[in-house]
């Protein structure tokens, strides 16, 4: 996305004249409570950021920690795993989520706490080090809910299997934030196929009482 083009979308956004993100513009300051202080958000990330209260529930499990948040998009989760742990990785493909997510940063005081990265994760994970890995792999679009049965192999750009497997590499550490409707099997089956395997825990990812998403927190050991 060029900046005329942001600029563009910023208006859109503010005259509630783009019906594609309409119906997250209400939820801005549940997406970013500080929205107004110069919050950038492209059309990807107004369906595909974490909302912030459940961003700061899994920060608390990261606290004091080196965290590499994979897939950080215009930066939702990467800001609050910057508040309270040792240091963050934040890595996505698109330069212009990165910019965001640095604008963001910076928005909440926080990107002196953060490497940014511009690059392929699955190029880069070979060479990273980290006690937790965060992933929250784009789901394909706002059409996931209309599945009754999220699959591993509906992440995107990879498989979850795949994906998976790489991030073992870097730590047993993992964090999934993935949609209400995935399939919970699948991710015992991830734990549980993992050598050694894997505790799991699932959690309930809530906004106003509703499950909105799930949360799996992956570990070598019980929490």
């Amino acid at each position: 996305m060029t900046i005329d083009e942001q600029s563009h979308l910023k208006k859109e956004e503010e005259n509630g004249t783009n019906p594609k993100i309409n119906r997250y513009w209400i939820q801005r300051y549940d997406l970013f409570s500080r929205y107004d202080e110069g919050i950038q958000i492209d059309e990807e990330g107004w369906y595909s950021v974490t909302h912030e209260e459940i961003a700061i529930k899994h920060a608390e499990r990261c606290r004091g920690k080196v965290v590499i948040d994979c897939f950080a998009g215009v930066g939702g989760n990467t800001i609050q795993f910057a508040k309270v742990s040792s240091s963050v990785i934040a890595i996505d493909i698109d330069p212009m989520k990165v910019q965001m997510a640095m604008n963001n940063a910076n928005v909440y005081g926080v990107a002196n706490h953060v490497d940014f990265v511009v690059g392929d994760f699955f190029s880069l994970a070979p060479s990273l080090k980290g006690d937790v890995s965060f992933l929250s792999p784009p789901w394909g679009g706002p059409n996931y809910c209309k599945v009754e049965s999220f699959k591993m192999d509906m992440l995107q750009p990879r498989d979850g299997y795949s994906l998976f497997k790489i991030v073992q590499s870097i730590t047993p550490n993992i964090i999934m934030y993935l949609p209400k409707n995935v399939d919970l099997a699948q991710l015992e089956e991830l734990a549980s196929l993992s050598s050694p395997p894997l505790t799991l825990e699932i959690e309930e990812s809530c906004i106003g009482g509703k499950m909105i998403a799930i949360t799996a927190y992956f570990s070598r050991n019980a929490a």
